[in-house]
């Protein structure tokens, strides 16, 4: 019998860990407001992650490419975290994660239009048939009256979308730089990005407990901890597997909404997350259709 890998087993805490940051995100936002949930989330995260940079001697490098890094940082953290806080405040955080899963649709989208890196047939098919899943779950949920989830789902593909435009960026930009200090400098972008607008929007009421206690688990594990494991996963397991973690996360996203917010789950969304995850792996080149 073969033995598994070592990496495997930080490969599913990976995506359990940032399975569970839905449920943070939304149990946060009830009493930050999506805004203040996604500044508090990326300013304890690199307060924790930038001492390690300096311990590590990386201070030099991070401060010579500050201006690109800081903008990574908002596309890649700043817009999209605060996007996804306000959409699960409108619907469920299973939802959320699955929708979460069509990033690496986008990444391979804009890589196309923008770094000319054209798809072969197989990723192209994969493409087609990612959006497609994505248009069959959000078609159902696309009502934007009042009290409708519609802007909830625009919310999600908005920050998926800046995903890959961050992904596309560094590609272009940032090429060479160490990916710790890429990581640390973009969470600190972010912060510097949503600071005034946290001001504006802080809380006239201090939070409870329960709200705090999930924006310190959010930044504290789901961002500067999961940061660091996906480095480690990155050099133990390679860059493509290390990106394979996004086709787990809507698991857990699906199994901790079910179980702790009593989030119904449809066999609709079931059916729309397969359809996504194995475009989303065609389009990656993680799967390839193979032709005779």
């Amino acid at each position: 019998m073969r033995a598994l890998p070592g990496w495997l087993g930080e490969f599913v805490l990976l995506a359990a860990i940032w399975g569970v940051s839905f449920l943070f995100m939304r149990l946060g936002a009830l009493d930050f407001g999506p805004v203040v949930t996604a500044f508090l989330r990326v300013a304890i995260a690199a307060a924790i992650m930038l001492p390690i940079v300096a311990m590590r001697g990386l201070w030099p490098e991070l401060r010579g490419k500050a201006p690109r890094i800081l903008l990574v940082g908002v596309l890649n953290s700043a817009i999209p975290f605060a996007c996804f806080s306000f959409a699960v405040l409108h619907i469920t955080t299973g939802l959320a994660s699955v929708l979460n899963a069509a990033t690496p649709l986008f990444g391979a989208l804009i890589a196309w239009l923008w770094l000319r890196d054209k798809p072969n047939a197989s990723r192209a098919i994969g493409l087609a048939v990612g959006f497609i899943g994505v248009a069959m779950l959000s078609w159902g949920k696309a009502e934007f009256k009042a009290g409708g989830s519609g802007w909830a789902v625009v919310a999600c593909l908005v920050a998926t979308l800046c995903y890959g435009i961050a992904a596309s960026y560094a590609k272009r930009f940032l090429q060479g730089i160490n990916p710790m200090v890429t990581a640390t400098g973009s969470q600190l972008g972010a912060a510097l990005g949503l600071s005034v607008p946290a001001v504006i929007w802080w809380p006239a009421t201090l939070p409870g407990a329960q709200a705090w206690a999930a924006m310190l688990a959010l930044a504290v594990v789901c961002t500067a901890f999961a940061y660091l494991l996906y480095f480690r996963l990155i050099a133990n397991a390679g860059p493509a597997k290390a990106l394979a973690v996004t086709f787990l996360i809507p698991v857990f996203g699906v199994f901790y909404g079910a179980v702790f917010l009593a989030e119904r789950i449809t066999p609709w969304m079931l059916v729309c997350g397969v359809v996504i995850v194995v475009g989303t792996a065609l389009a990656t080149g993680l799967v390839r259709l193979v032709r005779k």
